[in-house]
């Protein structure tokens, strides 16, 4: 599957945790992350005998690479047909009833293979068409931003609610270098984002296991934390976003999504960090405000679990537990609490590598993210450090956080 060899120790461990999980029947995507790649897809094209194809932007990636991929194609003998979705009135594309219908009904019934030409938003949209159309999908991402380009989860708008659609994983992934370094800082920096929230949504997943006896597998974990530390060992040079440090980012980010490929749902990249992100992503929709890229909300709110956590671990003492499941897993729970980073570290890594570092950053309101403490974790049917918290809280969970102790 994997052309670098750099990237063979990851390629053993994903064999291994497919062995183990006893899904060998799984597709894998190609993965191709070179300079100049996008110049390859006509040749996949043709070999899997992909003659009609429709290639989905936005105005922007049209530009950066959909009407140099056309020319690409076309010039092989390929029929192709450029999609161009419509954004808000924001000038950004969102991934809602509205959007998917627009692309159904520019799919013609021809079409053999779609190419998702943009970053996560473009991604999400096509994989849920796609599925549904029973046509496969190709990944060009033009950002090292998000980690869902291998992944099956689709992260909709449905009716003003996001939710994760389990669809389907793309065949090919074709991550050009050269179209990812020139992309917008914020962008790079909003992957870096997604990533950090590992370090919260892994010690979530732990918390699952032990109080809900829900699915995990130690190895997945072992490599989602590998993804981060990756990136975190190597933040100076994804700060610098050259070649080497996007291509450090970009590995990471795809790695991450196809661990959770392999096991069919997103438990190890996405915790409660996620919850308040995707809490605070449909509060901005419903005010009809311009939207913050998902990582970019993803690092704020992982800062902001690591210090709601670490105040509860350390404000809490064992008498206080009354739930006989926590008590019994306390200390463990509290290990991996105050093994996450400090809040204002965090903060510095979003800052190295030029995100936002908080609330004030995304002009997010204090009131909203309260309510997002006190909400998000209704949002999926998950356990999560922050579903424990608000069941065991007296009163409404403070924003910003103070001296004072939490109402436990």
């Amino acid at each position: 599957m994997y052309r670098d060899v750099s990237q063979l120790h990851f390629q053993d461990e994903l064999n291994k945790l497919i062995k183990e999980l006893e899904c060998n029947d799984i597709n894998l995507p190609a993965i191709y992350i070179e300079k100049e790649v996008i110049k390859r897809i006509p040749e996949f094209a043709n070999k899997h005998q992909f003659r009609h194809i429709v290639i989905v932007t936005d105005d922007n990636t049209k530009k950066v690479v959909g009407d140099e991929l056309t020319l690409f194609l076309e010039k092989e003998g390929l029929i192709t047909q450029l999609v161009i979705l419509t954004p808000t009135e924001h000038n950004q594309v969102i991934a809602n009833e509205e959007t998917l219908v627009e692309l159904m009904l520019a799919t013609s019934p021809e079409t053999t293979l779609l190419i998702a030409a943009g970053s996560g938003t473009i991604h999400d949209i096509v994989r849920f068409v796609g599925h549904k159309m029973d046509i496969p999908f190709i990944s060009v991402p033009t950002a090292a931003s998000v980690d869902g380009f291998t992944s099956k989860g689709a992260p909709l708008i449905l009716r003003g609610k996001k939710q994760t659609i389990q669809t389907a994983s793309p065949i090919a992934v074709f991550a050009d270098i050269n179209i990812l370094v020139r992309a917008p800082r914020e962008l790079t920096a909003a992957g870096f984002g997604d990533i950090l929230g590992k370090y919260t949504s892994l010690v979530d997943w732990e918390i699952s296991r032990l109080i809900a006896n829900e699915p995990y597998q130690a190895r997945a974990a072992a490599m989602t934390r590998y993804a981060l530390d990756t990136c975190i060992n190597n933040i100076e040079k994804i700060a610098q976003r050259d070649e080497e440090g996007i291509k450090i980012i970009i590995q990471a980010l795809i790695e991450s999504g196809l661990v959770m490929l392999v096991l069919d749902y997103s438990r190890p990249a996405s915790g409660g960090e996620h919850h308040l992100s995707h809490f605070l992503e449909m509060d901005m929709l419903q005010k009809n405000q311009k939207q913050h890229l998902h990582g970019a909300k993803v690092g704020v709110t992982t800062a902001i679990i690591a210090e709601l956590y670490k105040k509860f671990v350390t404000e809490s003492s064992l008498e206080d537990i009354k739930n006989g499941t926590v008590k019994k897993h306390w200390r463990t729970i509290k290990e991996l609490i105050l093994s996450i980073p400090e809040a204002e570290q965090l903060r510095s890594y979003l800052r190295k590598v030029g995100g936002p570092d908080s609330i004030q950053a995304l002009k997010i309101e204090d009131k909203v993210v309260r309510a997002s403490l006190n909400q998000a974790h209704n949002l999926r049917d998950r356990c999560t450090g922050l579903l424990l918290i608000n069941q065991i809280k007296k009163t409404e969970l403070p924003y910003p956080f103070n001296s004072s102790p939490l109402p436990m």
